[in-house]
């Protein structure tokens, strides 16, 4: 008599995550786009995310680094963000997604950080703006990149077996400080690079 197959659970807990961060960084890239749009109609039209000299989106989606692939960078944000939104609603109705399907879906998200990177840096050591939108997309790329890649080293995803898998499953709940580590290098860079915290105070 065969065993009966083993029924793996299901990450509800990163579908849920993966809907949430997936609509936050969708909203955030469409309003962007939209900000964008107005400016091309009207030129004397101020975006609302013109906050202060330093926290703006204006001279960010002015610039050359706004339009990277010869248009406005939201629009890709538009496109990508339905990606984890589309996955984590599948894997709430039950869905199971081949071990090359996470592969390749982990290797979207890493090109999205690389991304960020790229445009963080382009934010403030370039620009020196800090763009309200921007930085919200910044938050949730950067978990979706930390989490996603340990759900992955956690279920062997990337053929890792034994050993290094027992200790991604003893990792996995304490993703969040890799996740805070990350948010505390960008606060640091802002604030070497622009006085942000004490610019920000004097707006308020």
């Amino acid at each position: 008599m065969t065993p009966a197959p083993t029924r793996t659970r299901r990450p509800l807990a990163l579908a849920i995550f993966l809907v949430v961060a997936g609509a936050l960084g969708w909203w955030a890239s469409f309003d962007l786009t939209l900000e964008r749009i107005q400016t091309l109609i009207d030129p004397s039209y101020v975006p609302s995310c013109n906050i202060s000299p330093l926290v703006t989106c204006g001279p960010n989606m002015a610039s050359p680094q706004g339009s990277l692939f010869g248009f406005p960078n939201p629009v890709i944000g538009v496109a990508a963000f339905v990606a984890p939104i589309v996955v984590g609603m599948a894997l709430l109705a039950g869905a199971r997604f081949a071990k090359w399907f996470w592969v390749l879906f982990n290797l979207g998200i890493a090109l999205a950080l690389w991304f960020v990177i790229w445009l963080m840096i382009q934010s403030i050591f370039v620009l020196g703006t800090l763009c309200p939108y921007c930085m919200l997309v910044w938050s949730v790329v950067i978990p979706l990149f930390w989490y996603v890649t340990a759900y992955n080293l956690k279920e062997g995803h990337f053929g890792n077996r034994g050993a290094s898998r027992e200790i991604a499953r003893t990792v996995y709940p304490w993703v969040w400080t890799l996740v805070l580590l990350s948010y505390l290098a960008v606060v640091v860079m802002a604030q070497l690079r622009l006085d942000a915290i004490t610019t920000i105070l004097r707006t308020l």
